[in-house]
């Protein structure tokens, strides 16, 4: 108990908040200076994410918060007792079951009408479903915003087709990496951000004898007015990347539906692609799934609340920062993707296993930097595989059946990883995360064949070409 009140303590001194703001100040000057090496027309992209992100983790570190106010103790369905862990978990597998359903939509959509037009959707149906979150007085307000929000977020394939449409196939994975920086900076801030809308929620914002305070509405309006500004952004500078030409249909050619990618996924699961779309939804799945209850396992394993879990992320996100900015390119051309997927499946493996085993904040800090480092190595080096081995007329469904995958993954692993909070306790989620997360890396052995630094691979010829 007396370490717990140490870290909670520690984390909300003037000092914490120096340190914290010091890293955030140099996250902003690096991101400054590698910005001249990035192609001009991914920075409207990467500032258009920046804010979404920003909005996303104001709101998703306080659900598990909300739910508990809302829920209390938890409910009782047909006669059975509902905790929780388990009812969190219901409300984030909300947004990946609408997002699983819709990604393969987004991405034909996005193919043949353009990604631009899909992206500016996407933002309206964020900033509606922070607004229902922020008036939400129940339960079930609180899973309509995160369905609504679902629906609109199936367009991260569309985001990761954008980047495969504007640079070259042997630049992929560091554009990924660059993309996933300024996301993560994102992830850095907007927790911060929504802690101070908590505290400014308290405040009355009208001096006088007028009285107007947000109270709990404060983050879900916030963050849908950052959304509005950034539609308005998008509006105006995000330029259509799609080129027509690579998209014209070939004669005798048949266009394959979204239905056929998905068996084809599940009956052709030693292709390449098929191996790259598993490892990313295996390992994807336990890793947010078990961070589906990473508030409450704070809260119950060092008392972390509303208004410190912000810390956790913005160091999480800090480090996700340098690794994707700094290291990322290097290691890719050192490397190359598929073996650097299988270290970052290593450490994030690792970091995963060590959360539940760390016993102050110290021994917390050194596993969780594990796991920024695992994710920077692993996702955007599948992705630009995955990118390379399809048709970029077929880009936009790939990467939206990826999310598919990845979305039924995240909406069934909450479920999973709340049962094991409720009834195995609190450590039980990241002991068995960590043990799917490692039985991918047998899933990209031998992808190493398969890598073409110097043409697309839908241009060279391997033996299952024809097949995907």
């Amino acid at each position: 108990m007396l370490i717990q009140q140490n870290i909670t303590h520690s984390l909300r001194s003037p000092v914490a908040v120096v340190v914290l703001g010091i890293i955030g100040i140099g996250l902003l000057y690096i991101l400054w200076r590698e910005v001249r090496k990035i192609p001009a027309k991914l920075l409207t992209l990467m500032a258009t994410a920046f804010i979404d992100m920003v909005g996303v983790l104001m709101i998703f570190p306080l659900l598990p918060f909300y739910v508990k106010k809302f829920g209390e103790s938890g409910v009782y369905v047909l006669g059975f007792h509902v905790g929780i862990g388990l009812i969190t978990a219901f409300i984030v597998a909300a947004f990946t079951v609408a997002q699983l359903l819709s990604a393969p939509m987004w991405g034909r959509f996005s193919d043949r009408v353009g990604r631009r037009p899909a992206l500016l959707i996407a933002l309206t149906a964020s900033a509606a479903a922070y607004l229902i979150f922020g008036f939400a007085d129940s339960l079930w307000l609180l899973f309509l915003s995160r369905v609504v929000q679902g629906a609109g977020g199936g367009t991260v394939g569309v985001i990761q087709a954008y980047v495969a449409d504007s640079t070259e196939p042997q630049d992929r994975a560091r554009a990924l990496g660059w993309l996933s920086a300024v996301t993560n900076l994102g992830v850095t801030i907007g927790p911060v951000v929504g802690s101070f809308a908590i505290t400014l929620g308290k405040y009355d914002l009208i001096p006088g004898p007028a009285h107007l305070e947000l109270g709990h509405t404060a983050p879900g309006v916030l963050a849908a007015t950052l959304c509005v500004i950034n539609i308005a952004f998008a509006a105006r500078y995000l330029t259509e990347s799609r080129n027509p030409s690579d998209h014209v249909q070939v004669e005798g050619e048949e266009r394959r539906t979204s239905r056929q990618v998905i068996w084809r996924v599940i009956s052709h699961s030693s292709e390449p692609s098929s191996r790259l779309i598993w490892i990313y939804a295996i390992a994807m799945g336990a890793f947010q799934g078990s961070f589906s209850v990473l508030a409450l396992f704070l809260n119950k394993q060092f008392q972390v609340t509303e208004q410190t879990i912000g810390y956790f992320f913005m160091y999480v996100g800090s480090i996700s920062v340098f690794t994707r900015v700094l290291l990322l390119g290097r290691m890719v051309d050192w490397l190359g993707e598929a073996k650097l997927s299988r270290l970052g499946l290593v450490l994030l493996a690792l970091g995963v296993f060590g959360m539940p085993l760390a016993w102050n904040l110290g021994t917390l800090a050194f596993a969780v930097a594990l796991i920024p480092l695992g994710t920077a190595f692993t996702f955007p080096c599948v992705t630009a595989l995955l990118s390379r081995i399809i048709k970029p007329r077929e880009r936009g469904l790939f990467m939206g059946m990826q999310q598919t995958y990845g979305g039924a993954a995240r909406a069934i692993a909450p479920l999973f990883f709340g049962w094991c909070f409720d009834l195995l306790g609190p450590r039980s989620p990241y002991f068995f995360a960590s043990a799917i997360i490692f039985t991918t890396i047998f899933l990209g052995v031998g992808l190493d064949a398969y890598v073409k630094p110097s043409k697309d691979y839908a241009e060279v010829s391997n033996p299952q070409e024809e097949s995907v």
